[in-house]
């Protein structure tokens, strides 16, 4: 079955960084396109970044863009986010997901706290 686990949150002062990895298995990982999302307390889920199959082409939202970094490993079956110039709004629970045709699977999170 398909499982992805995230790792790597954290606590971290404003301008700091962090770097996340979700590690998948139960799917052919270099198949499908990645995707990194954040919800904060009250507020619903983001989608915050993705990448395609082979990496060569990758999204952010806009209040991302310039601090965050997406990649992946197919050797390893991991996509990673690396998070710089961390914000008190980039705060949030991080979920890694990957949409098959079966449907939406999501991690557990991991949380990210951003401290002023």
């Amino acid at each position: 079955q398909v499982q992805l686990v995230e790792s790597g949150g954290g606590l971290v002062q404003v301008g700091g960084s962090l770097r996340l990895s979700c590690a998948a298995s139960g799917f052919t990982f270099s198949s499908y396109t990645m995707r990194w999302y954040r919800q904060a307390a009250g507020k619903e889920r983001e989608l915050v970044a993705h990448i395609s199959t082979g990496g060569g082409s990758t999204y952010y939202t806009d209040s991302v863009k310039g601090r965050f970094t997406i990649s992946r490993d197919n050797a390893k079956n991991t996509v990673y986010l690396q998070m710089n110039s961390l914000k008190p709004e980039d705060t949030a629970v991080y979920y890694c997901n990957v949409r098959k045709f079966t449907g939406d699977y999501w991690g557990q999170g991991t949380q990210v706290t951003v401290s002023s």
